[in-house]
């Protein structure tokens, strides 16, 4: 899941609701390409976590996501070696997400299908609750930049859709995500969706002991704009561990913000790059954040640990 709730704290104006009458008042100053827009449809009942699961504390008790402020952990190697097992289930599981990501299947088959993997690995889906998150994977198409609930809405030919998913395994969290292309996707979909990941490699290659955290935002948005594509500020990477969200808030775009990067610590790297402008907008639903002009966005994420010697990709599949 993305981490705008730091951002939204710090930038109310962000947070609030809009008609679907405004959401594509901006669409036309540009070509955007051939989708379907995507508006919020029929969403299923809670799936359920068997007895067994180790579960967070905020499945049982409400909590607000956790602020990306603060001191930054340094993990121990113990730590490192259990988070190296969560992330490599979360990306295992995503990887497998390329089977059911098709022309006529919904969003909340993808929800099904991610469920059952994990409880499968006697982990649990951590977005599940999560804030009062419904379900326990994020599914992002098209206009929806972000957070995107699951629901009764097939995929169509063209789509380009963002899958987020993050496990809760042996006591810590493993968080990535990939977008990935429906059917026939049209050009500029295409190379929207290939230029994130790339914005997703040039911020990770900025990372390394002692580099300024603020070399990620000015890696990714430097790539964004030589194609002409726009970072969306509002959503940030963060720490991971024990806890979903923590410290340190990993900017996307250029920015001047202190910090330095140092053996131990562990974190996420997730731009969303919009086809479009940066403005997003948070639905009635208090989670689904479409942009302002109607643009598709794309997202790629790993989670990564920082080396004596560099950085160590924990997300990468099998």
């Amino acid at each position: 899941m993305r981490k705008f709730i730091a951002f939204l704290a710090r930038n109310p104006g962000q947070m609030g609701q809009i008609p679907r009458r405004q959401l594509f008042s901006f669409a036309k100053k540009r070509d955007l390409g051939r989708f379907s827009p995507v508006f919020p449809g029929k969403v299923s009942p809670e799936r359920v976590i068997p007895s067994h699961i180790n579960v967070p504390l905020y499945y049982k008790t409400p909590q607000m996501p956790s602020s990306t402020l603060g001191e930054v952990e340094i993990k121990s190697e113990e730590v490192i070696a259990r988070m190296r097992d969560s992330c490599k289930l979360a990306a295992n599981i995503l990887k497998d997400c390329g089977g059911i990501v098709q022309v006529g299947r919904t969003t909340d088959d993808i929800d099904e299908f991610v469920h059952e993997a994990v409880v499968r690995a006697n982990a649990y889906p951590s977005p599940l609750r999560y804030g009062g998150f419904p379900k326990s994977v994020c599914t992002s198409v098209n206009n929806v930049a972000c957070h995107g609930i699951p629901d009764d809405r097939a995929l169509e030919d063209g789509d380009i859709i963002n899958v987020d998913i993050t496990v809760y395994h042996q006591g810590h969290h493993g968080d990535c995500s990939k977008t990935f292309l429906v059917g026939n996707v049209d050009e500029l979909g295409q190379e929207l969706v290939k230029v994130a990941e790339e914005c997703l490699r040039k911020g990770i290659e900025a990372c390394g002991p002692n580099k300024r955290f603020s070399g990620i935002g000015r890696a990714i948005e430097s790539h964004a704009r030589e194609h002409k594509f726009t970072v969306i500020p509002a959503f940030i990477g963060h720490g991971i561990g024990s806890y979903f969200h923590g410290p340190p808030e990993v900017l996307h775009f250029k920015n001047s913000e202190g910090g330095f990067m140092k053996p131990g610590m562990v974190f996420t790297v997730e731009p969303v790059i919009s086809m479009g402008g940066p403005e997003v907008e948070i639905l009635e639903d208090n989670w689904t954040a479409v942009s302002v002009d109607g643009a598709r966005s794309a997202q790629f994420e790993h989670t990564i640990v920082i080396t004596d010697s560099g950085y160590e990709i924990l997300t990468l599949p099998d």
